[in-house]
């Protein structure tokens, strides 16, 4: 372990095995010795998020005097912050960002670009045309949800006190630059080896590139109408350039990988597809444990609806007569509140067949379903009543817990009837179509996995299609075989 003395501030380390100070780190008659280990010093940083506490730690310096003067620098860039919310986030992420052996900025630099960036009193800043934008801005409430979180979460905290007509794109860049600092932290905390620092990061997330991407196009919007309005010449996010997000691509549950999750709990990726046969034991196991839900679940594991669609497919858009069905509007929940809107898209507005198995199911559960107090929805409660969709997600979580099935959420059954069908030799363009997905790029890249069987039949393929004078394998003599 390394060992230190020193003040609790300001002190010097080593990188001995010894316990109870390392010896070295002093002379016989009690001064430092220069020829072994190396200065540090330890600062109090503004509290993080939920007022937790955070310390930086940093070393490296040959002498005690240039360990206190990197200290003094780092205490006199977070002074010039002056007790503004903004540029305090902004100066700690500098500081933090700094890798370890690079020295921090000047402070006339960082203080000249507070200073060109704070509103004059009386001008617009970011935070406030950003609020002012949102509350005017026509989407629907889950849209507004979705980018309130964005902009009070991270616009707002790192760019919030800037003048409109100041924002930079270098500013937009060191926001992201501070979001992966904090990244970062977050990741060395979950892997620290005290239980303390790792249950304060417990139920956080990392921002991903996926959610910085929005972040980004949230801001790119909006000022895409400021420049429209004449408040700014130009838009600065247009300029700023993020890594690549690419979406989660779907993984089979093939026995290997069902294997080690029994051992370790491990779930290899985000989106999680069942294989057939696993597919098949879900099905037989709700139709016996949740006849209620079991056609709804049904019909999304073949069709792919969306759970909106499903709980939302309206009694007067099942033709069973003609083994089809139309989606035409969906249910979803913003805060808490049901609401019904149209698909998620132009595309999603789209019709489907209905194979026997599926025309079955669906022609028992009309039959047999409990006399409807919401006349217009085709799947309802046994009392009658429309289906929650956030009841409909539990009651599927349930009947897979009670099972020996790996885990997938509910929309993975979407996913999964893409990857069947494709599987059963369905062009894409049908999948697309049947998924109610704007391009096909989407339907490829995003909904569809190989299944292990049609992997190996491929390889298999391409072995018999190459000519060969002869099958057999070299022998052993061979020097081929070596």
């Amino acid at each position: 372990m390394r060992t230190s003395a020193g003040s609790r501030y300001v002190f010097k380390r080593c990188g001995c095995r010894t316990t109870g100070g390392c010896p070295r780190l002093r002379r016989p008659n009690g001064s430092w010795n220069p020829g072994h280990g190396s200065w540090h010093y330890r600062l109090e940083l503004p509290p993080g998020e939920a007022g937790r506490r955070r310390q930086m730690c940093r070393g490296g310096y040959p002498s005690q005097r240039d360990a206190l003067a990197a200290r003094d620098h780092a205490r006199a860039l977070l002074a010039l912050a002056a007790g503004d919310p903004a540029a305090t986030v902004e100066v700690t992420g500098l500081i933090l960002a700094t890798r370890r052996g690079r020295p921090l900025p000047p402070v006339e630099t960082v203080r000249t670009r507070l200073e060109a960036r704070r509103a004059p009193a009386g001008t617009t800043t970011v935070a406030a045309y950003l609020d002012r934008w949102l509350a005017h801005r026509p989407v629907d409430e889950n849209t507004r949800r979705t980018y309130a979180g964005h902009i009070h979460a991270h616009l707002v905290p790192h760019l919030g006190q800037i003048a409109l007509d100041r924002l930079r794109p270098d500013d937009i860049r060191g926001m992201f630059t501070a979001i992966e600092a904090a990244n970062e932290r977050l990741r060395a905390a979950r892997c620290a080896k005290s239980p303390v620092t790792r249950q304060s990061v417990r139920g956080r997330r990392v921002t991903g590139p996926a959610t910085c991407h929005r972040i980004r196009a949230v801001l790119r919007v909006a000022l895409n109408d400021a420049v429209a309005d004449g408040l700014i010449p130009t838009n600065p996010a247009r300029a700023v350039r993020l890594r690549p997000a690419r979406p989660a691509r779907p993984l089979m549950w093939t026995d290997p990988r069902v294997d080690r999750w029994r051992d370790t709990g491990e779930v290899p990726g985000p989106v999680m597809v069942w294989t057939p046969e696993q597919t098949g034991a879900f099905l037989d196991h709700a139709a016996s444990r949740d006849p209620d839900l079991y056609p709804l679940f049904h019909l999304i594991a073949h069709r792919g609806l969306r759970r909106g669609e499903a709980v939302g497919l309206r009694d007067a858009d099942t033709h069973l007569e003609h083994a089809e069905i139309t989606i035409s509007q969906q249910v979803t929940t913003a805060g808490g509140i049901v609401q019904r809107k149209p698909p998620k898209s132009d595309a999603g507005s789209r019709g489907g067949g209905l194979a026997g198995g599926p025309v079955a199911v669906v022609r028992a559960h009309r039959a047999h379903r409990p006399a409807t107090r919401d006349s217009e929805l085709f799947f309802v409660r046994p009392d009658g009543l429309a289906w929650h969709p956030n009841a409909v997600s539990r009651r599927f979580r349930r009947l897979i817990a009670d099972t020996s099935l790996p885990p997938v959420r509910l929309h993975d059954l979407r996913h999964g009837a893409a990857t069947l069908a494709l599987a059963a030799g369905v062009d894409l363009k049908v999948v697309q179509a049947t998924l109610g997905h704007s391009t096909l790029a989407l339907t490829a890249d995003t909904y569809t996995s190989v299944l292990p069987q049609l992997a190996q039949a491929a390889a298999e393929a391409v072995a018999a299609f190459i000519p060969r004078r002869s099958h057999r394998p070299p022998s052993v003599d061979s020097p081929l075989a070596a």
